[in-house]
């Protein structure tokens, strides 16, 4: 992929349920090393349109490109193994171990078994957890260390692109804001292409380069974090940034005693 083609692109990608647009030709494209932020409120297009992504969802218009590939040209399985994915369901298989379920997309994609305890042993520490939890099974795990080996699993075939589903959304606020700052910085450590969907507008102006506000199927905004807080034309625009800045203003009320 040479270096100013797009990571993914969108082009005038439309997608009905029934009959009804949930994403309404959709132009989008994402730069190596980005990280994404789709926001919007339920039912705006935008966990439809990170699905188009890796062909969890199959448009009804339009095409999209993946580091230059045409998805439609690319066998479904194949393509999901070189993007990594994170649900806020998580979805660890319960009856692997950790370190099994880690090591799942690089057993599929071939690599050699001798490899994983190495590389999970690697992604354990990447993630902040312990050498020891590769040997125990995801019932033992609290939502906070089950989202990591989430992330670790995402990872492990070490793919350029991740894809994220409200990752942090079940979590507690504490355990929220730490593991998407961790992210934030594995993201720029390993220089990944990120895209998360998130209903949380502070979530997505601390954590994102660029943002893109959904509604009806269509990005009514996209514009760096800091755009987008100072004010925007558009009233939902408007609207979502307002919810934050109104917590915030509270918070320092109290804390000023007032």
């Amino acid at each position: 992929m040479v270096a100013s083609e797009p990571a993914i692109a969108l082009t005038g990608v439309s997608k009905l349920y029934g009959g009804r647009p949930v994403l309404d030709s959709v132009d989008l494209a994402i730069a190596p090393g980005s990280f994404v932020a789709l926001v919007g409120s339920s039912g705006s297009g935008k966990t439809t349109l990170l699905k188009t992504i890796n062909r969890l969802v199959e448009p009804e218009a339009g095409h999209v490109a993946v580091e230059g590939s045409d998805v439609r040209g690319l066998p479904p399985a194949a393509l999901r193994r070189r993007i990594g994915y994170v649900l806020q369901a998580i979805g660890l298989f319960p009856h692997l171990t950790i370190a099994e379920n880690i090591w799942i997309v690089p057993r599929l994609t071939g690599a050699p078994g001798a490899e994983r305890d190495a590389r999970v042993a690697e992604l354990l520490r990447m993630v902040a957890l312990p050498g020891d939890v590769g040997r125990r099974y995801p019932a033992s795990l609290s939502g906070g260390q089950a989202q990591r080996v989430g992330f670790a699993r995402a990872l492990a075939a070490r793919p350029a692109i991740v894809l994220m589903d409200e990752p942090f959304g079940a979590l507690d606020p504490v355990t929220r804001d730490e593991l998407g700052r961790a992210y934030r910085a594995l993201h720029d450590q390993l220089g990944l292409t990120s895209v998360m969907v998130t209903h949380d507008m502070t979530e997505a102006l601390l954590l994102a380069d660029r943002i893109l506000v959904l509604d009806g199927g269509r990005i009514v905004a996209d514009a760096r974090p800091a755009e987008i807080a100072r004010g925007h034309s558009d009233a939902r625009v408007r609207a979502l940034v307002e919810v934050s800045t109104r917590q915030a203003a509270r918070l320092a009320d109290l804390v000023a005693g007032r």
